[in-house]
C-alpha cells in the first residue's frame, strides 16, 4: 500500500520589495524573451500573491514594478522592438499569418510602433503570408506536401479548414493546397 505523503504547507510570500522585483525580473529575463509588459505582469502577479498573503502593500508594489521596468528599459535589459521582431520571424517561421502575427504580439504587450517594425522585419526577411501558407501546409502535410495522394483528395475540405483556422484566406489556402506538388509553389 502506498504510503500518503504530507505536503508541507506553503511558506508565504516575501514581501516584495524593490530589489527582490529586480531579481525576479532578471531571473524571468535570463529563462525567457519577454516584453516590458509581459515582465510587468509577472512582477505584479508576485505583487498581489503577496498582497493576497497580507506582506505587502499592491500601490506600493506597482509603483516598485514600474520603478524596475524603468530600470529595465535604461540598461536596455528589455527592448520591446528586438523581442517584437524576434517574435514575429519565429512566428513566420511556424507558417503564422501576418495577421496572427500581429494579433500574438498585442497579447504578449507589443503595441503600435514595434509592431511595424516587426512586420517591416519580416518584408526585410522575404517572408510573405503565400511563405508562411507553404511553410503552414509543409509543417502540416497538408495539400501537395501530403503523401498519399487518395487521401489528399478526400481530406482537402479539411485542408482547406485547417488553413483558415490558421488566419489563412480563402485564395491563398486554395493556391497552396491545389498545388500539384511541391516544386509547382516554388518554395518548400
Amino acid at each position: 500500500m502506498a504510503e500518503q505523503r504530507q505536503m508541507k504547507p506553503r511558506q508565504p510570500p516575501k514581501p516584495p520589495t524593490q530589489e527582490r522585483l529586480e531579481k525576479a525580473a532578471l531571473h524571468y529575463l535570463e529563462r525567457y524573451a519577454a516584453s516590458s509588459e509581459g515582465v510587468r505582469r509577472v512582477l505584479m502577479r508576485k505583487v498581489e500573491r503577496a498582497a493576497r498573503a497580507g506582506v505587502g502593500d499592491k500601490a506600493q508594489g506597482a509603483a516598485d514594478v514600474a520603478a524596475v521596468i524603468d530600470k529595465l528599459l535604461a540598461r536596455k535589459l528589455v527592448d520591446d522592438s528586438v523581442f517584437a521582431e524576434g517574435r514575429a520571424l519565429s512566428l513566420a517561421r511556424r507558417g503564422l499569418p501576418r495577421s496572427q502575427i500581429v494579433q500574438r504580439l498585442k497579447i504578449k504587450g507589443v503595441e503600435g510602433d514595434e509592431v511595424e517594425k516587426a512586420l517591416a522585419a519580416l518584408d526585410e526577411a522575404g517572408i510573405s503570408d503565400r511563405t508562411a501558407a507553404i511553410l503552414f501546409a509543409k509543417r502540416k502535410r497538408l495539400g501537395p506536401f501530403c503523401t498519399n495522394a487518395a487521401v489528399r483528395k478526400d481530406q482537402r475540405l479539411r485542408h482547406m479548414a485547417a488553413m483558415a483556422r490558421a488566419g489563412f484566406d480563402g485564395t491563398l489556402a486554395r493556391m497552396v493546397l491545389d498545388a500539384p506538388n511541391p516544386e509547382a509553389l516554388g518554395e518548400g
